[in-house]
């Protein structure tokens, strides 16, 4: 599974890819205690840098441009876990998430 995460450091904003295992259940929805999917590559652990930039702004469009992350669907921290349960319980779909959209295309050079 991958998140993209857009953080706030000292004078600028970290865009990060999180690819993590899928080991969520109804009981069990916190992205960040997810393990890594691949645990013998120790740099993706807490998420591969993909891109910094000087404004929040310039940060998402950096995510999405290097990601494939979709404008539409960036939550708050605190409600990617609903979004998560959401995906869970609609029996992990594949072909488009809960809501209907179809999943964002994930460049080929990640």
């Amino acid at each position: 599974m991958r998140y993209v995460e857009v953080r706030p450091a000292k004078t600028s904003y970290e865009v990060y890819l999180h690819t993590v295992e899928d080991v969520g259940s109804a009981s069990f929805l916190d992205l960040g205690e997810f393990p890594p999917l691949d645990p013998d590559d120790e740099d993706d652990e807490f998420g591969r840098l993909l891109g910094m930039a000087e404004d929040p702004l310039t940060a998402l469009i950096a995510a999405e441009q290097r990601s494939g992350a979709d404008r539409g669907r960036w939550v708050n921290e605190n409600v990617v876990q609903d979004e998560y349960g959401d995906f869970v319980r609609a029996g992990r779909p594949q072909g488009a998430s809960p809501d209907g959209h179809p999943w964002s295309a994930v460049p080929d050079d990640l």
